[in-house]
């Protein structure tokens, strides 16, 4: 799909002149995941890898964990009323063994946000969901040095933004460092959901050896899908939530933000991170 950017046009100022002038702007468009037909969520997104985004977004829904649980990830013909493919929804249809969870708009809200739910239930959610206990993975040791090198590499990586401006990556690391998909979107869920669901497609899961590292802050949201695809280590280069502290303390995941330059706090997990200091 050629629709990952747009041009509009634009009034430009600098310095008191004015000019007139084409803009590239990144894209925004719905996209509608069914599953087995039936609807299941609407995202906004930048289109592109949205077969990844789907799968993606259920293995964070606790749906599925192996490619061999997905039968076929299509866009749906007809999805307008006069019939018409948008390219903006897509239907998963499961493998026959698999289980189809019960779609409502309950579950929905309960397990894609913590609005208007207490902490306890949140975390109880994912707890009980996770099919990769983070602390049942292989030991990881990283140092922070490295983790320091990350969001430059992560910037350096980033071709859409760097004609836009207006975009979220996620990228995996392994510990010594080496980068192992970056993906882009204007939602930085999208962006950790395509990483997971290119994981799944490659039958990768769990990622009990990678590093995540987002753009932005690192959300409750965010948190919840590091734990149910197995990502030992969460690292963002802006602040951390409380309830996505309390969820990584909770499930052995190692969540660290503010991560700029040399700096970086460390809010769960510092056993992962290799501490040249008591302090």
């Amino acid at each position: 799909m050629g629709r990952v950017t747009e041009r509009r046009r634009v009034i430009r100022i600098r310095d008191g002149a004015v000019s007139v002038r084409p803009d590239t702007l990144v894209a925004e468009e719905p996209l509608e995941i069914r599953l087995n037909g039936k609807p299941l969520a609407i995202t906004m997104r930048t289109p592109g890898d949205d077969f990844a985004l789907a799968a993606g977004f259920l293995v964070s829904e606790g749906v599925i964990g192996a490619a061999a649980e997905v039968r076929s990830i299509v866009y749906c013909a007809g999805a307008t009323a006069d019939g018409q493919n948008t390219y903006n929804v897509v239907d998963v249809q499961l493998a026959p063994d698999v289980e189809v969870p019960d779609i409502t708009l309950e579950r929905n809200v309960y397990t894609t946000s913590s609005c208007g739910l207490c902490g306890k239930a949140s975390l109880d959610a994912v707890r009980t969901q996770a099919r990769f206990p983070i602390a049942d993975t292989p030991p990881v040791r990283v140092e922070p040095e490295l983790l320091a090198s990350l969001p430059d590499r992560l910037r350096a990586a980033q071709r859409v933004f760097d004609r836009t401006g207006g975009l979220h990556a996620a990228a995996l690391f392994t510990p010594e460092g080496e980068l192992l998909d970056i993906r882009e979107d204007v939602g930085r869920h999208n962006a950790v959901d395509k990483l997971v669901g290119r994981a799944l497609q490659d039958d990768r899961l769990p990622l009990s050896r990678c590093i995540l590292l987002v753009s932005g802050r690192a959300s409750f949201e965010l948190a919840q899908k590091a734990v149910m695809a197995g990502i030992p280590v969460l690292a963002a280069v802006s602040a951390p939530s409380s309830l996505a502290v309390d969820l990584a303390a909770e499930s052995g995941l190692t969540l660290v933000g503010f991560l700029r330059g040399t700096s970086m706090n460390v809010y769960a997990g510092d056993e992962r991170i290799a501490l040249h200091s008591d302090a």
